[in-house]
């Protein structure tokens, strides 16, 4: 890749396997909004930016970045070091049935998110759709989050932290129309002030299996076992975790005949065919079902 900027734009180079719809739509976060020409405006780590990307350059645009912020934040959030190609060849290799997945939703990355931020955006998702879901984060935002910024004619703001969140009642939360997860939201929030926000950190740590980090993070009130590996695989890195919903219920059931019900067997199929990548895996499946028919 070869880094550039320009009037408050950085220009990335030779950026492969990469779609703006595919990654920002793909149920793996809830900040990032689509404009007409098909670039997404979002917030991360208290960064604004616009990010497109023409494929016939293999050219990647963030605009409202500098190169320190590329370097700091964009790249490693946007996982742009991994080789997605290979992913994807390793995955094809292994189970044929899973191609025509991949082949759909072929720009797809795993985002590096903000790990408070995702646990609470994964407890609000819990029997939620997308826009709304977007709708009570946002809401969350603009009632007890700070303001950031404006950046092309929207006021963007942070999440609120732990302390702000544990100190704050159900009714506060009202208007952000979380209903009984409001509640999830605020013990939450205190155990990570009791614990400490790095707590939340250590669960990414190398030393911990996938099964441990999801365990540690069912502690947490509001989230069982497909919030955990949600949580788990977008924001801390463990590419072996399988979300399962109702969307993974209905591919697998489609593609591997796999009865809706049998959950259990859909993990295990997951871990004996998809290993180290059954996260990476779940996102092609999980964006080929939502949008194919589309």
């Amino acid at each position: 890749m070869v880094v550039s900027s320009s009037n408050g734009t950085v220009y990335i180079k030779g950026v492969k396997d990469f779609d703006t719809d595919h990654i920002f739509d793909c149920g793996q976060c809830f900040r990032w909004e689509r404009n007409d020409d098909g670039s997404y405006t979002g917030i991360a780590f208290g960064k604004i930016a616009r990010v497109a990307y023409d494929k016939e350059e293999s050219l990647l645009m963030i605009h409202g970045s500098t190169e320190k912020d590329f370097e700091e934040i964009w790249r490693d959030y946007l996982d742009l070091n991994r080789d997605y190609s290979e992913i994807k060849e390793t995955l094809a290799a292994r189970d044929p049935v899973i191609k025509e997945a991949i082949n759909f939703g072929q720009g797809i990355r795993i985002l590096n998110q903000e790990k408070w931020e995702t646990l609470i955006s994964f407890i609000i998702s819990q029997n939620n759709n997308i826009p709304r879901i977007k709708k009570c984060i946002n809401s969350l935002a603009e009632t007890l989050g700070e303001y950031v910024g404006d950046f092309e004619g929207r006021s963007w703001y942070s999440l609120p932290t732990a302390e702000v969140l544990a100190k704050a009642t159900v009714e506060d939360l009202a208007p952000c129309r979380l209903g009984y997860r409001a509640k999830y939201l605020i013990d939450t929030a205190g155990k990570v002030c009791a614990e400490g926000i790095e707590s939340l950190e250590k669960l990414s740590g190398c030393e911990l299996s996938a099964e441990e980090t999801c365990e540690a993070l069912k502690t947490y009130s509001g989230v069982g076992p497909k919030v955990a590996n949600c949580i788990a695989l977008f924001a801390m890195r463990k590419f072996n975790c399988f979300p399962i919903d109702v969307w993974v219920r209905k591919v697998m059931n489609t593609m591997y005949g796999i009865d809706e019900n049998d959950m259990k067997k859909m993990a295990d199929f997951a871990a004996e065919n998809f290993g180290e990548l059954g996260g990476i895996a779940q996102q092609y499946l999980f964006y080929y079902i939502t949008h194919e028919k589309k």
